[in-house]
């Protein structure tokens, strides 16, 4: 089983604001959508709730939804009240990847039990009034690549940089 974590964060380490997307960036929604296709999606359920309902579940992936509500239910989703049950349920999946895709307290839990081995990360190069944050993370055990940078145009309201990071052996 490969764990992954895909977020976007803005120069605060910002990822949202009102359980909602904080800015429009359609290239970086395309890279989002591109690299989840067809693999394990993993959300909290406000994470989850954030999504426009036409947009629930995320189409062409497999949606898990974490909650600690005992009885919540989403329709066409898996739902798991801890992540290790989820990551238990998929250890022997070796053909689709498991993406943590937020939110805050799923990333934290993520990066603090040491399951994730690559990130996929968007640094926007601007500041939002976010009142969620993305937690901090010890660089130095990661090699890191830029895979490719946006520049601010009439489609995007900031320019952004995606990297890659993979932790290191």
């Amino acid at each position: 089983m490969k764990v992954s974590l895909i977020v976007a964060m803005d120069a605060q380490r910002g990822i949202g604001k009102n359980n909602d997307l904080m800015w429009h960036l359609p290239k970086d929604m395309q890279f989002f959508k591109e690299t989840t296709q067809g693999q394990i999606v993993v959300m909290g359920r406000k994470n989850y709730d954030s999504i426009p309902e036409k947009y629930r579940p995320l189409a062409n992936r497999l949606n898990v939804v974490l909650t600690r509500n005992t009885t919540f239910q989403a329709p066409n989703c898996m739902v798991f009240h801890s992540l290790q049950d989820c990551l238990e349920h998929f250890k022997n999946e070796d053909e689709r990847t498991v993406f943590i895709i937020g939110g805050g307290e799923i990333y934290r839990m993520a990066l603090d039990e040491a399951v994730v081995s690559e990130m996929y990360i968007t640094n926007v190069h601007q500041t939002y009034e976010a009142e969620t944050f993305f937690p901090e993370f010890k660089e130095e055990m990661w090699d890191h690549q830029v895979l490719f940078e946006s520049e601010k145009d009439e489609r995007h309201e900031a320019a952004f940089t995606v990297n890659k990071y993979t932790k290191k052996a």
